[in-house]
């Protein structure tokens, strides 16, 4: 039993439901908030934590799930919540990002196919210096509000 020991504390560990260690970068729970049937768009989360010395910068995401994975900031302007793309989210050294809703996340644009909940969806991160981190995001429960009432209109 104490050989076993180590391999319980690892299964039971967050490592163990989908976050990676990659070099210096730790992701951190990529999820999608289930998706209605019949949406033609999701969004994505997570957080980056950079435990290395220098910045780190995401530059691209890609996945079979959807035509476009692009990043984006949530603008809220007279009280109305709009899309702004990103070229790059840059990760601090020593700091975690967290894309969440209201804020930083990817947007799945022209879904592939339906999602449902429990479902991993295979992703490929690309970091300036780290090059590309393959993941996968998981398909929690959706919360309520989904980004189809956001304005996407300005890509």
């Amino acid at each position: 039993m104490i050989r076993c020991l180590p391999l319980l504390l690892l299964l039971a560990s967050p490592l163990a439901a989908h976050d990676l260690v990659s070099g210096d970068l730790h992701i951190i729970h990529p999820s999608i908030p289930d998706p209605l049937p019949t949406a033609r768009s999701a969004a994505g989360y997570m957080a980056i934590s950079n435990d290395g010395a220098e910045p780190e910068a995401l530059i691209d995401v890609r996945t079979p799930f959807a035509e476009h994975a692009t990043l984006h900031t949530t603008i809220f302007e007279e009280g109305v919540a709009r899309m702004r793309g990103l070229e790059e989210l840059v990760i601090p050294a020593g700091e975690t990002v967290n894309l969440e809703p209201g804020g930083i996340h990817v947007m799945f644009m022209g879904l592939s196919g339906p999602a449902d909940e429990g479902d991993m969806i295979p992703a490929t991160l690309v970091f300036r210096n780290a090059g590309e981190v393959e993941v996968e995001f998981m398909v929690d429960p959706a919360q309520g509000g989904g980004h189809s009432g956001m304005d996407h209109s300005g890509h």
